[in-house]
């Protein structure tokens, strides 16, 4: 089991503390996961959340052409042994 003794910082106007490295990797925590932070009695609980996979409508959905450099190939041409 990993432990540490942690300060509590100001991070603008909330608080923040950083998990060592150890801490992060036995609980299964990576950078940018939600997570769910509650408290229970005089204790901070943090859950990783569960991503839920994203159906073929949804990522086409969610995908900007400018943000993603629009056409990923050229089709004008072929590259390979391709007829057109």
């Amino acid at each position: 089991m990993s432990e540490a003794i942690l300060d509590i910082k100001r991070w603008g106007n909330s608080l923040g503390v950083r998990l060592p490295a150890g801490v992060a990797r036995e609980a299964h925590l990576r950078v940018n996961q939600r997570v769910r932070i509650t408290v229970e009695g005089n204790h901070v609980v943090i859950v990783p959340m569960e991503e839920e996979a994203m159906t073929l409508e949804q990522r086409l959905a969610a995908y900007d052409p400018a943000r993603h450099g629009g056409e990923q190939m050229e089709t004008s041409e072929a590259l390979g042994a391709e007829k057109w």
